[in-house]
This record gives C-alpha cells, sequence and structure tokens, in this order.
C-alpha cells in the first residue's frame, strides 16, 4: 500500500500539467500519482502515457470519456491505493518542503493503530493578473501538535473554509460514507469538503502553506463571468449538499461542526443567490425563489437560520433595488478578500 494517492483530473491540461506533475513527483515512491485524463482534445494523455512510462512505480493513468472533475475525483478514488487521498488540480501545484513535511506526518499516522481521518494544511491563492498571493491559514481555528476532534476547534472567520485544497482525507473514510460526485457538473469540490464531515472524527493541522491555487485563467470555473454561464450548476451542488445531512441532527450531535457546515451552506447558498441575480433574467430569479423554497421544504428550521440568522440574508433583499444592495456587497467582499 502507498501512503497516499494524488488525483489529477486533468481536461486539456497540457500547457500547464508539466509543472502540477513535478511537485508531486517530490513526495517520493511512499506516493502514488493517479493522472485521470477526462476526454482531453489536446495532448494531455500522451503527456500522461509519457510520465508514467517514465514513473511506472508512482505515476497510473487512467484515460475516460469526459465525465468532468467529480467523475475524475471518483475514478482516482476508486483506484487508489493511498492510505490517505487527496486532489490536486492539474493548473495548481504542491509547495515541495511543505509536501515533505506533510508526508513525514503521514507516516507518522500511517503507524497508529487508528490513522489520523484528516490532515489539514494551508493554501495560497496565486493571483495572476496582479502576481500576488494571499495565505489561507486556520491557526485561530484548530490546536496545533496535536490530534483534535471537532469539540476541540474554535470559530472560523467568515471568509475561511476548508477547500480541497486544504485537506487530505484517509482514504477509506471517503469510501465508507460512500462518497459520489456527479458527473459533468462543475463546483463539486463543495460536496467534497461537506459531505464527508460528520464521519471525520480525528484531525491534525500542519501549519505549512502546502496547496498552491492559481486563480486567473479566462476560462477557470471561478471566472466571474463563467460562473454566471455554469450557474445552474452551481444550485445542483447546493442542492446536493442540502440533502447530503440533516443539519439540524448534526448541531445536535456536535454543535462545533454543525454550525461550521452551517456557515458553509450560507456560502453556498449566498454564492448561488448572487449570480442568480447576475445573471439577471426571468428564469434566473424563478431559479433563485425555488432553491430557497426548496431547503424550506426540505429543513424549515435550516431554512429561517439561512434566510434570517445568517450572511445569506445579504443575499435576499427584496425588489430591485434590494438585488443591486446584494450585488454591491458582494463586490465588496470580493474586493477585500479576493476569493475569485
Amino acid at each position: 500500500m502507498k501512503l497516499i494517492t494524488f488525483a489529477v483530473p486533468c481536461y486539456n491540461s497540457a500547457a500547464y500539467m508539466f509543472h502540477c506533475i513535478d511537485t508531486l513527483l517530490q513526495a517520493g515512491e511512499d506516493a502514488e500519482i493517479i493522472l485521470i485524463n477526462d476526454g482531453s482534445k489536446d495532448e494531455t494523455g500522451n503527456i500522461a502515457d509519457r510520465y508514467a512510462a517514465e514513473y511506472p512505480n508512482m505515476i497510473r493513468v487512467i484515460h475516460q470519456e469526459n465525465g468532468g472533475h467529480g467523475e475524475g475525483v471518483n475514478q482516482g478514488l476508486r483506484h487508489a491505493s493511498g492510505l490517505y487521498y487527496k486532489v490536486v488540480d492539474s493548473d495548481d501545484w504542491l509547495n515541495i518542503p511543505a509536501l515533505q513535511e506533510s508526508m513525514q506526518k503521514l507516516r507518522e499516522f500511517a503507524k497508529m493503530e487508528q490513522p489520523v481521518d484528516m490532515l489539514i494544511c494551508n493554501y495560497v491563492y496565486e493571483h495572476a493578473e496582479d502576481n500576488s498571493q494571499k495565505v489561507m491559514r486556520y491557526t485561530n481555528v484548530f490546536p496545533q501538535d496535536q490530534i483534535f476532534s471537532w469539540s476541540d476547534t474554535h470559530r472560523f472567520h467568515p471568509s475561511q473554509y476548508l477547500l480541497m485544497h486544504s485537506v487530505i482525507y484517509r482514504t477509506e473514510l471517503l469510501r465508507d460514507c460512500g462518497l459520489t460526485l456527479p458527473k459533468h457538473t462543475f463546483y463539486v469540490d463543495n460536496i467534497f469538503v461537506y459531505q464527508p464531515l460528520p464521519f471525520v472524527k480525528t484531525m491534525y493541522y500542519l501549519n505549512v502553506n502546502l496547496y498552491r491555487y492559481f486563480i486567473g485563467r479566462q476560462d477557470q470555473s471561478v471566472n466571474e463571468r463563467v460562473m454566471i454561464t455554469r450557474v445552474d450548476q452551481q444550485v445542483r451542488v447546493t442542492r446536493l449538499m442540502i440533502d447530503s445531512h440533516s443539519l439540524k441532527n448534526v448541531m445536535e450531535q456536535n454543535r462545533k461542526l454543525g454550525r461550521y457546515m452551517m456557515n458553509y451552506l450560507a456560502m453556498m447558498m449566498s454564492i448561488s443567490s448572487i449570480f442568480l441575480i447576475l445573471a439577471d433574467t426571468d428564469d434566473a430569479l424563478e431559479q433563485r425563489d425555488s432553491l430557497w423554497c426548496y431547503i424550506r421544504s426540505v429543513d424549515p428550521y435550516i431554512f429561517n437560520i439561512l434566510k434570517y440568522r445568517s450572511f445569506s440574508a445579504f443575499t435576499n433583499f427584496p425588489g430591485y433595488q434590494g438585488r443591486r444592495l446584494s450585488v454591491s456587497l458582494y463586490r465588496l467582499a470580493r474586493r477585500i478578500y479576493k476569493f475569485n
């Protein structure tokens, strides 16, 4: 068994996948790298095959018909032989010294009778448009230098969440919780860092800047213009997250975890609402109303909190002027936090 599996979904990634793969290779032969060629139309598949031929003990390639990022994650999980599992997008990369520290920590976990469920590291926004960086740390949230549970955590800041970039899961935990991401859908990384959380019992926070998250490609899924055209997929992911757990039950079992998941869902409702407003069509506004009606039908208790007692309330001001105010507040938050 390998110590960790890195799954790298690739779609038309020939221009930038080299940097990603080269950093992952620095993990050494304790690591397995699975390159998932998601029906690419450029040289991605050939590049992946050449890497596999050069590094047969580390790299495997899966060629599949186009199924989207989520199916790439699914395929990696189905074939993973590592004790731990991490997804790395093909346009991102890992910091090598931080990777080596992370691998050493995972080796310590592997010797335990019950290995830690989730390792958390910092990630860094790499903004291409102005060549700036923003480090997302968790020093205010998690204890350091110890294994801990959700009960030991502190409050997250409003812009602070666990993203796919910051987590390394124990592989069998993901399988046991039944994680399967939908095909042909963007933004499924939100499900990846939400649905498994109630199954995570033990965690460790390593304060290193491991993941480098590239922001700035015009075709990138988090580009605002692109997000408007794909808002229906954002809504689909949000609905799947609503369905994945009874947050009221989670709150009763672990209040701190429930509060965090509530805030995450509020963020998803806010994003869906804002981009439906930005789409500026009658159909989009009907979708926004339908999404809020849906969560009310699933769980009126959660609906009332999200609608009136969380920051997602700021996306629901009535009327045209209310919608303009909601968009203005979103623009302000985007400038402050630089999240896309």
